[in-house]
């Protein structure tokens, strides 16, 4: 099923609201914004599926307009079924000057046999920031179906000023590789990353607070600086539910700490 999804975003009396909602089935979008009096809009996609099929083609673009802030949330779990030829997905963000955007899904299900590529493209403007994560699992893993996909497929490409200055280029092919090998996911079956990328962040302070990971039980982490000013986080674990309450943590520090971005501090640069 081919299904679109179009979000606009606009800025009114320095509050953000949804400009343009366009989608086809299987998509809703609502608002589900909590705080009106706060400039950040939250909308949260509904689809009437029950996931991820067979044939899907599914297209989004996000376009958030400057100065505004958009939270985009899901509603459960993403579940890609079992699939002979296979189904893929684009998104294509548009920040514009000054704006901030913030996708945290819940994790990815890979049923048996599925097969899935995903293609995201984030495009920033100056003093934008972004958050962006993605949690993958091992699949129905109750049920015994661990690593039993055929194909998990997801690059992620962050463009400055039409520059690429950001790419993740994830493959997964556990018919070919064992993942819970040395050398891999190193007996873990769950890989979470969360991207945040700010010019005027204190990217060294900022690591230091997101330390706070070692003294949860039963993950592994890592933290890196990212080409421009920002940082990457992964996560290895063997649950998605812990995984997703990490991610969210590390998003509540980060947006809570709002001190430690000042035009005091000189943004990293990209050298080409």
């Amino acid at each position: 099923m081919k299904a679109s999804l179009h979000i606009e975003t606009a800025l009114r009396n320095a509050k953000t609201f949804l400009k343009k909602s366009f989608c086809t089935q299987p998509f809703k979008v609502a608002d589900v914004t909590e705080d009106s009096s706060q400039n950040s809009l939250q909308l949260m996609v509904r689809s009437s599926s029950p996931g991820v099929l067979d044939g899907d083609d599914h297209d989004w673009k996000i376009e958030v307009a400057e100065g505004c802030s958009l939270e985009l949330h899901t509603q459960s779990y993403q579940r890609i079924f079992q699939m002979e030829g296979g189904a893929k997905q684009q998104v294509e963000v548009r920040l514009k000057k000054g704006s901030s955007f913030t996708y945290l899904p819940h994790p990815t299900v890979p049923h048996a046999a599925s097969k899935f590529l995903t293609r995201n493209r984030i495009y920033l403007s100056g003093n934008c920031t972004l958050l962006w994560s993605e949690i993958i699992t091992c699949g129905r893993k109750l049920t015994g179906e661990v690593f039993q996909f055929s194909s998990y497929h997801s690059i992620t490409e962050i463009f400055l000023n039409d520059k690429l200055v950001v790419k993740e280029n994830l493959l997964m092919k556990p018919l070919m590789t064992n993942y819970l090998s040395i050398g891999h996911l190193e007996g873990y079956s769950h890989h979470a990353s969360l991207l945040f990328i700010n010019e005027k962040v204190n990217s060294i302070e900022l690591r230091k607070m997101l330390l706070y990971l070692k003294d949860v039980a039963d993950i592994e982490y890592g933290v890196s600086a990212l080409p421009i000013n920002g940082l990457m986080v992964r996560m290895l674990g063997n649950k998605g539910e812990q995984l997703f309450d990490c991610i969210n943590g590390l998003t509540a520090i980060i947006t809570t700490h709002q001190s430690l971005i000042t035009d005091s501090i000189k943004p990293i640069s990209y050298v080409a």
